[in-house]
């Protein structure tokens, strides 16, 4: 067996082989500042059946910028600033619109009507049966190769104060997805003048339906390679165990002895050798601590290189931490450049995977009169 290193040791390693890394980013330097906050409406692409996608610009007064398409509500760029004040853009995104129509990793865009797996694609409601496409075998993710992040979204500005804002808009019917209902559900982007991301989810219903909207950015602080090197915090003292198929066994765990253990701030790489099995890496649903409901903080990622820090803030119960395991260079991003493993990392707000069949979970059933809320806050700095 080879020597252990510690996580210290790792990290110093981990942030000179980062300098050296080639960046992905396409302008490190990023676009002209404007002043005030500013929402600006542009074309970004077609559907083949003439629909077209708009893009809008929302720019803070500080000169933050984040770019979000009609198509799936995506976040295409997010531009914040590092330590020394240069601009950088912290998403894996696509330059152009073709590649957001195949966009198999989801990058960027509002997942729904139901986020993370559902065992089998079969889920039983009211005494009634209902079945999913099988995406996953041989479950469903993220409800199919159809849900809500490949939709055209309405969208309009909205007035706000301290930022500039967004809200979209989209009626899935009755059946879409295989899902009972109508459901009229909305997400309001704010980009804040503390450059905070701000997320706040709604939706009703007609009939009774599992409703579990998360938002699916993968994030790079830094630029480089992979975001090995970046420092993790989880608030979460238990995670839900899954079988070979990434599917909750029903079980609610605690990490501490386990290399899930994020509690104290830990180097993403340090024990992901450790991650045996399916995931080959991390993929895994944590239950955070504190009132579900109630806005808490999630989680706090630090690059060393950049400086950049990020912290989700959330209502939601638990978090999906995933980092990158399934890219493998296929995808070609911003600036042609091939993602490979570990580009970037996900922190994807929700209710737990597989709720709809798992009664010990809390419910994601949302039933007529009763209004689904969620309220999901990233939020930048620099150290």
């Amino acid at each position: 067996m080879g020597r252990r290193v510690s996580a210290h040791g790792w990290v110093s390693c981990m942030i000179l082989a980062a300098l050296a890394a080639p960046s992905f980013s396409p302008a490190q330097s990023g676009p002209a500042a404007k002043a005030g906050d500013t929402v600006e409406r542009t074309a970004f692409g077609k559907l083949d059946g003439g629909t077209t996608v708009d893009q809008f610009t929302l720019t803070n007064s500080t000169g933050s910028i984040v770019r979000i398409i009609t198509y799936g509500a995506t976040v295409t760029q997010l531009w914040v600033p590092n330590r020394a004040g240069k601009s950088g853009d912290v998403v894996l995104g696509f330059d152009q619109f073709d590649s957001y129509i195949r966009n198999p990793a989801w990058f960027g865009s509002v997942v729904g009507r139901v986020a993370n797996r559902i065992a089998k694609g079969r889920f039983t409601l009211d005494g009634k049966q209902y079945s999913l496409e099988i995406n996953d075998p041989p479950n469903t993710l993220h409800s199919g190769w159809k849900d809500l992040s490949r939709v055209v979204w309405k969208a309009e500005p909205v007035t706000v104060s301290h930022g500039a804002a967004v809200k979209f808009t989209y009626l899935s019917r009755d059946g879409d997805e295989g899902f009972p209902g109508n459901l009229n559900a909305s997400v309001t982007y704010t980009l804040t003048d503390a450059d905070e991301l701000n997320l706040v989810y709604s939706a009703r219903t007609d009939k009774a339906t599992p409703v579990n909207l998360t938002h699916h950015s993968y994030f790079n602080l830094g630029g480089a390679a992979d975001i090995l090197h970046d420092i993790v915090y989880l608030n979460a003292d238990y995670y839900t165990p899954v079988d070979s198929t990434l599917i909750p066994t029903g079980e609610i765990a605690p990490v501490k002895g386990t290399p899930l253990d994020f509690t104290r701030p830990t180097a993403i790489g340090a024990r992901i050798a450790e991650m045996k099995g399916n995931p080959g890496g991390y993929d895994h649903n944590f239950v955070l601590n504190g009132e579900a409901g109630k806005l808490k903080l999630a989680a706090r990622v630090l690059d060393p290189v950049s400086g950049r820090q990020l912290e989700m803030w959330t209502t939601e119960p638990g978090v999906q931490f995933y980092t990158g395991n399934s890219l493998d260079g296929s995808l070609v991003g911003k600036g042609g450049v091939h993602y490979q493993k570990h580009a970037g990392l996900s922190l994807e707000a929700q209710h737990f995977p597989d709720s709809v069949n798992q009664p010990r979970f809390p419910s994601t059933i949302l039933r007529p009169g009763a209004a689904y809320h969620q309220e999901t806050i990233y939020k930048f700095s620099t150290r």
